[in-house]
């Protein structure tokens, strides 16, 4: 039976698990504080860090990395690519490390499973990163043609439940348009016609805020803030991805938290709470016009789905526009060890990075 190592790295965690075959055999998601994190410059000097509690935790749960038909990661920032799963190689790491569209933990998940693949000669691979790119041309126009829109989006987890959405309701992925909000420590929406993201909000450059990332800012101030010589670029850079958002104004960046702080009579918490849900659903409003309105399904789906508060505030706004499906959690895990699991089996070839 194959037996595969799923890697997760996130901005605040690194979720790890143990497939054999497709029934899972371990999972754990390591923590990370902000303490601990404080001393990285960059995300790839956290390459090793991680590495080392993975290996650890492997250890502590009996499995050791010898007995691993493969390990795939989550893909990260890198240039545009059809879906499916890659062979992860040494210039798709270098590209992640020196050339990445963005800094962001999953940048480490192709590095991460390359590392310990290597230990025992078994193949590494990601599956549908975050830069996969479906869009259509006309919504590539940004206003400035040196600075097209991108497609910058939590492709495994979108793809993965838009499909578990259509198979509850009897449907085929590509028989349905649906728009997806992934809520988790980054934000993206994605327009789904007939299986395809045909526009995205992209959850680094716009959009709504998150836990810890600014969204879309207004271009003016933020000009004139890149050129007042108060931050370097990488202060900024850093600012509004990994300490904007809910953590600039609350100063943390668990949306639990927060809401123990608005029930306790917070109102700045509450406010942000509330811009955060009124954000979300302007996006999926202005992606529901992307398809004429034509939307079987608004998908809720991520981390922070887990709230009631937040998807009820936004349902609130937008099941006018079709029914709401809440999907909280994430499918990222069971999508990477799928991915893997069906090159192993011969039943899809890994695409080549290059």
């Amino acid at each position: 039976m194959e037996r595969i190592l799923a890697i997760n790295p996130g901005n605040t965690s690194t979720k790890v698990a143990v497939f054999d075959g497709e029934k899972p055999l371990f999972k754990k998601t390591i923590e990370h504080h902000g303490e601990e994190l404080k001393g990285f410059g960059r995300v790839f000097d956290q390459k090793e860090y991680r590495l080392n509690l993975i290996l650890k935790t492997l250890a502590e749960a009996g499995i050791a990395p010898e007995s691993l038909s493969a390990a795939v990661g989550r893909g990260g920032l890198m240039k545009p690519l059809t879906s499916g799963t890659y062979g992860v190689n040494a210039q798709m790491v270098d590209d992640l490390e020196h050339r990445p569209a963005g800094e962001h933990a999953s940048n480490l998940g192709a590095a991460l499973a390359l590392d310990i693949a290597k230990k025992t000669g078994v193949p590494a691979f990601i599956v549908d990163p975050v830069s996969v790119d479906e869009m259509e041309e006309v919504a590539r126009i940004s206003g400035l043609p040196e600075l097209p829109r991108l497609s910058l989006v939590h492709a495994l987890n979108h793809k993965a439940v838009a499909r578990k959405v259509a198979a509850e309701k009897g449907r085929r992925y590509e028989e349905l348009n649906m728009v997806v909000a992934h809520l988790g420590s980054g934000i993206s929406v994605a327009a789904h016609r007939k299986g395809r993201m045909i526009d995205v909000s992209n959850g680094k450059d716009e959009g709504a805020f998150s836990p810890d990332r600014s969204g879309g800012l207004p271009a003016s101030p933020l000009m004139k803030l890149c050129f007042s010589g108060k931050v370097t670029a990488r202060e900024l850079a850093a600012r509004m991805m990994g300490s904007g958002g809910m953590y600039a104004y609350l100063g943390t960046r668990d949306v639990r938290e927060a809401e123990k702080m608005a029930a306790e009579g917070n109102a700045q918490a509450g406010l942000v709470l509330d811009a955060m849900a009124y954000q979300v659903a302007k996006e999926i409003g202005a992606l529901a016009t992307v398809m004429a309105g034509e939307v079987d399904y608004v998908v809720l789906t991520g981390g922070i789905a887990h709230s009631r508060r937040i998807t009820d505030d936004v349902a609130a706004r937008v099941r006018h526009i079709a029914p709401v499906v809440v999907f909280p959690g994430e499918e990222e895990m069971e999508s990477l060890m799928l991915g893997a699991l069906r090159v192993l089996r011969g039943e899809e070839k890994a695409k080549i990075y290059n």
